[in-house]
């Protein structure tokens, strides 16, 4: 029986984990100290009580700072919290019209549309079209072209509108 594959360890190498013989040292203080020997850097970060903790391992040579490790990886981690806070995910809302839409009927879709821009989403406008009404494209198309005006001014065109089966599509985006 085997135990479980061991999984090699996220985030930047620490200590001995530091795999090069040379490396460019930053010291505590935040100073260039140039490029020393691995074993140097170590006995520098022992002396300070704190980590050799490698900052850049894709330089030549890698880049390895002495600081506090828990300290760091505490900071990382609220940065990446504060980053997720700060991003919006955009959801793609659907509204739903027909040929033949009434005025208010009309009106009512077009508030729904502005708030959903002024929320930052995009919206997807869906004319269906049912039975004989494939006979007249040219009504659904007045319909899109209407609302493709009407929101000029707050939104861009992502997709122009185009045929998808039984249905007109048009996906517009908050400027």
């Amino acid at each position: 029986m085997r135990g479980a594959a061991e999984r090699e360890p996220t985030g930047p190498k620490i200590n001995d984990a530091i795999r090069s013989r040379d490396v460019r040292l930053i010291d505590e203080t935040g100073q260039n100290v140039g490029v020393v020997s691995k074993v140097d850097a170590l006995a520098r970060a022992e002396a300070a009580g704190l980590d050799l903790v490698e900052v850049s391992p894709d330089a030549e040579p890698p880049v390895c700072k002495i600081l506090d490790f828990g300290k760091y990886k505490y900071q990382e981690q609220k940065k990446a919290a504060e980053a997720r806070k700060h991003q919006k995910i955009v959801e793609i809302k659907e509204i739903k019209m027909r040929p033949g839409i009434d005025d208010h009927d009309y009106d009512v879709k077009m508030r729904a549309i502005k708030r959903f821009f002024e929320e930052g989403d995009k919206v997807k406008v869906t004319l269906r079209f049912r039975g004989r009404e494939m006979a007249h494209q040219q009504l659904g198309m007045a319909v899109l072209v209407r609302v493709k005006t009407d929101v000029e001014p707050i939104a861009k065109v992502e997709s122009e509108p185009r045929f998808e089966g039984r249905q007109m599509v048009m996906v517009l985006a908050p400027k």
